[in-house]
């Protein structure tokens, strides 16, 4: 398929989204566990609308509970470029090389993405990814295989991400209002950041508190790209 083929195909959003209630470094009480899950997904799911998303893409494909896992993703991921070019979202924990699906139970890892990986290889047209955007912990670990699967930009956390909000909010409204992905992608680390340093003090060196520098956002890609792009 040609490059002006692409560029005529709708957009999609595929949103693979799992909280599964967990706050790294604590252990909370199960009822605390299913409210932080249920509110922070539906926050998300809120912001989405408030920002346009269903506006912006002919699709938005959401994958949660039990459908946050590695089958469903590739299935969605699949079927969706047959017919759109797709854009993810994962709004999801993460470790290294992995996501944390449902429950905290379900990995997404090598096992869901090298026979993809492989699968893509043979036939290119079998996915037509453009951005990922990621709030999950060691994103930067799986940067490189978004890359292999084809999408054109992709960020990632360098260690445990600290700074869900306000990333997400500030990259979802630049983002579906037009700013290239590079921009939206630092905006919104930088916003953390600032809202973060009133709180967490440098160390006795002067550098950022632990917490900003392992939630520092990496963006990899072959191009920036834009909502309209």
């Amino acid at each position: 398929m040609s490059r002006s083929q692409n560029e005529k195909k709708p957009l999609a959003l595929v949103v693979f989204l799992e909280n599964i209630g967990h706050i790294h470094g604590l252990r909370l009480p199960k009822l605390a566990m299913n409210v932080i899950d249920f509110v922070t997904e539906e926050y998300a799911k809120l912001l989405l609308r408030l920002f346009g998303a269903y506006q912006r893409y002919n699709r938005v494909i959401i994958l949660e509970d039990e459908d946050a896992n590695g089958p469903a993703l590739v299935q969605a991921l699949t079927g969706a470029s047959r017919t759109h070019q797709v854009d993810i979202l994962l709004l999801v924990h993460g470790n290294q090389g992995c996501l944390v699906g449902h429950q905290g139970k379900q990995m997404v890892g090598a096992e869901t993405f090298a026979p993809l990986i492989s699968a893509y290889q043979q036939d290119p047209a079998l996915l037509d990814l453009r951005m990922v955007y990621g709030l999950n912990c060691y994103g930067l670990s799986l940067a490189q295989t978004w890359i292999a699967l084809g999408a054109q930009a992709v960020n990632g956390a360098v260690g445990v991400n600290w700074l869900p909000e306000p990333s997400l909010s500030v990259f979802l409204y630049q983002w579906l209002h037009g700013r290239p992905y590079s921009q939206a992608v630092r905006s919104s680390n930088q916003r953390a950041n600032q809202v973060c340093r009133r709180i967490l003090k440098p160390d006795v060196q002067g550098k950022d508190h632990a917490w900003l520098q392992s939630s520092r956002q990496v963006i990899f890609g072959t191009r920036d790209v834009t909502i309209n792009s």
